[in-house]
Formats: structure tokens, sequence, C-alpha cells
């Protein structure tokens, strides 16, 4: 099978890949990258569990092809956080009890990321509307949407903090 190059950007880094035109983004980044936060769960776009941002915007990565996606900024649940903490959405979800078998977290964390990024202070319905690409088998969804208004809560304080320190 013939490979394509291509090159991707990936929670800030380049890389430059040999790849098949039909590789998924998701088996790139599982399988060459080493990136294995991002889940297979359904393999038909259909679970939300391999979700990852695309230049901002969440996107399923295992409907994706990988060479679609040159020039993009492509953020996986390892780019979220930095060495030192967590992303205020990933502590939510740890410390509020949104994630039991934890399949699923990475993809939900993606989701409520994108969401937030775009709107700091949604309703309920507008989390259960961003969030409702997303299954999880587990918590019966009350404790997610709880992770999410602890992580606005987070969010809106780190950036208080910040305000006052300028």
């Amino acid at each position: 099978m013939s490979k394509q190059l291509i090159r991707l950007k990936v929670n800030g880094e380049q890389y430059e890949l040999a790849v098949p035109p039909s590789k998924l983004l998701l088996d790139v980044l599982r399988e060459d990258l080493g990136l294995t936060g991002t889940k297979r769960g359904c393999d038909d776009s259909s679970c939300g569990c391999c979700a990852v941002l695309i230049d901002g915007t969440p996107m399923l990565a295992c409907v994706a092809l990988a060479t679609s996606y040159e020039d993009c900024e492509i953020t996986t649940i390892e780019g979220i956080a930095t060495l030192d903490s967590l992303h205020p959405v990933q502590s939510g979800f740890a410390d509020a009890g949104g994630a039991q078998c934890g399949f699923c977290t990475p993809g939900f964390v993606i989701s409520t990321k994108a969401l937030l990024d775009r709107n700091p202070n949604p309703s309920l319905d507008e989390i259960r509307l961003a969030l409702s690409s997303n299954l999880c088998r587990c918590t019966g969804y009350m404790q997610i949407y709880e992770s999410v208004k602890l992580a606005i809560e987070r969010l809106q304080a780190r950036k208080a903090a910040a305000g006052a320190r300028s």
C-alpha cells in the first residue's frame, strides 16, 4: 500500500509521518504517536470517546482521515494539561465524580473544553447539547454535568485571579 507524507501539529508539536491515505486520525494518534488517551469506542462516530480538538472544534478521530488535517492544530486529552497541573475541566471531572470507569472521560473532557472556550458560562441545556455526542455507560450523566459546573467555577476563579494580578 502506498504511503503519503503528512505533517501534523499535535499538542503543539510538529510531526512528519508517512501514512497510508486511508489511515484514520485515531490510529495515527494512538499507533504512530503513542497518544493513547484518545479512545477507540465505536468506530462509527456514535460514542464520542475519540473526540479531539481540530482548530478548537471537537471532531471524532475514528472517522477522520489523518491526511485531511495537515495545517490544523490538533489537541488531544494529553495536550490539555500542563506538566504541573490538570486543566480545570480535567480536575472538575476528577473531583465531582464525572468519571467512573474513565473510558469515555477523554471525549467528555475534550467536548467540555471546546464548549467552555466558546461559552464560558453555559446553561444546563447548552451543556447537555454540547455533550450530546458523548456516551457514558456508568455515571448517569448528572455527575458529568456537575463536573462541568465545577470546571466553570474553577475557570472563572482562575480568570478572576489573573485579573487581580494584572
